[in-house]
């Protein structure tokens, strides 16, 4: 699935291509932790937090070898009749769908090569969507104030603690110079994926975002 820099990329685009106003985004700051948000609590990207969560209820979906998670029914629970709703949790839906949709082409593209669930398959796509990772210019780094923690504490799901979205917030600095130190600049030797499964995931995700977004409007 999507790393924390895939996630930042398609923060930054929205709000460079798509600008913040007219995807009714007010914050930026909380939108792009809210684009990280699902994954603080499962224990994988951010150390030692105050609590684990596990995977199937932050993502809302199922264990299974590529799980997609239920971005609508996140919509439907907590965005869908809301008169207020913050933009960490518009940002965590985004985050669901750019899940969902990458993962969706991982199932089908890995169907049609003949490529069987299990570990070489495991392998293949982590160390390709790793790599797909380091061709994107990422620089957005969150930062906590109090209108961050404000929301964070009132996220409709479970409330995310200070010292977590300290956690976060150092982990995901810790990306953005990581992929600028090891930015790729022409197109990676994949494993199993290709660069046009990535160009095609990609547009589909953004397109999906920034048209649940604009729904609201």
């Amino acid at each position: 699935m999507p790393s924390w820099n895939i996630h930042t990329a398609h923060v930054e685009r929205l709000l460079r291509e798509e600008g913040a106003a007219s995807l009714g985004v007010r914050d930026e700051n909380a939108f792009l932790l809210g684009n990280l948000v699902p994954d603080i609590y499962v224990g994988y990207m951010v150390p030692d937090t105050t609590l684990r969560i596990d995977y199937k209820l932050t993502h809302l979906t199922t264990r299974e070898h590529i799980p997609l998670p239920r971005y609508d029914e996140f919509w439907e629970f907590y965005i869908a009749g809301h008169e207020e709703v913050s933009d960490l949790t518009l940002g965590a839906w985004s985050h669901l769908v750019a899940d969902h949709v990458y993962n969706a082409h991982t199932r089908a593209y890995l169907a049609s090569v003949g490529v069987e669930p299990g570990e070489r398959a495991r392998i293949g796509k982590q160390g390709d969507f790793a790599l797909f990772g380091r061709t994107l210019d990422i620089s957005m780094v969150p930062h906590v104030d109090r209108a961050l923690l404000a929301q964070c504490s009132a996220f409709p799901p479970y409330s995310i603690l200070e010292r977590d979205v300290c956690g976060a917030v150092e982990s995901a600095r810790r990306i953005v110079e990581r992929n600028r130190a090891e930015h790729l600049s022409e197109t990676p030797d994949y494993q199993l994926l290709t660069a046009d499964f990535f160009a095609v995931a990609r547009e589909e995700a953004h397109a999906t975002i920034v048209a649940g977004l604009r729904s609201r409007l």
